[in-house]
């Protein structure tokens, strides 16, 4: 192995391709679609935390599975809830700023791709 991936072993439970693989790849889409669900029921932040929490056990069950990595490595689980908190966040913005807008047109109006601001 190189050093980086022992790093990556070490830090991680898996190497640097295997951890890119299951976060972007694997369970990337299904957090893309946690976050539109939250959104799309009107429910708040706290449930797109919980949810990234479990997808990356999820992950780490996934990662030790099929490629061998480290089932209780804390890095990894951390480094895997960073990374399905930052998908599912993103896709819970977008989808909340489209139902605002297309919702509420004569209230509010699109102010780039993430954000919205109230008409005058």
């Amino acid at each position: 192995m190189s050093p980086l991936d022992t790093f990556m072993f070490d830090w991680f439970g898996d190497t640097l391709f295997n951890v890119l693989l299951f976060n972007i790849v694997l369970v990337g889409p299904a957090s893309f679609a946690a976050g539109q669900a939250v959104a799309s029921t009107w429910r708040s932040w706290p449930q797109v935390v919980a949810y990234a929490a479990l997808l990356s056990a999820g992950l780490r069950f996934f990662d030790y599975a099929l490629a061998g990595g480290e089932l209780w490595s804390i890095g990894g689980f951390l480094l895997g809830w960073l990374v399905q908190f930052a998908i599912a966040g993103f896709a819970h913005r977008l989808t909340r700023v489209r139902q605002l807008i297309r919702q509420y047109p004569w209230l509010y109006r699109r102010k780039g791709l993430l954000g919205w601001e109230e008409q005058h």
